[in-house]
């Protein structure tokens, strides 16, 4: 694997700002070397920190649902932490 392949596979940790200093400022001066290396690593940066900004969206009860029932329906066997709601548990008459 060369150098050129190495700095692309560790563009999005850059972005992140996930790398060590001195690994970062390899990444900068390989930027400097190559055009295409430099953009990605711009624009991805600029783009994590545009999310990391960004307020988060109002996830509702019922969009967690919505999502959930679009994921069984995928066949993705999913268990989430908190506990299912009440509304969605059926309730049935006990026959003595």
């Amino acid at each position: 694997m060369n150098e050129s392949t190495l700095y692309r596979k560790l563009v999005d940790l850059y972005a992140g700002s996930e790398l060590p200093a001195e690994l970062e400022e390899e990444m900068e001066a390989a930027g400097f070397r190559d055009k295409e290396l430099s953009h990605d690593m711009t624009t991805l940066r600029q783009t994590v920190e545009m999310l990391r900004t960004s307020p988060r969206p109002a996830m509702t009860e019922e969009s967690m649902q919505r999502i959930l029932m679009k994921l069984y329906s995928r066949g993705v066997d999913i268990q989430p932490k908190a506990p299912e709601p009440m509304h969605l548990q059926y309730h049935l008459p006990i026959a003595g």
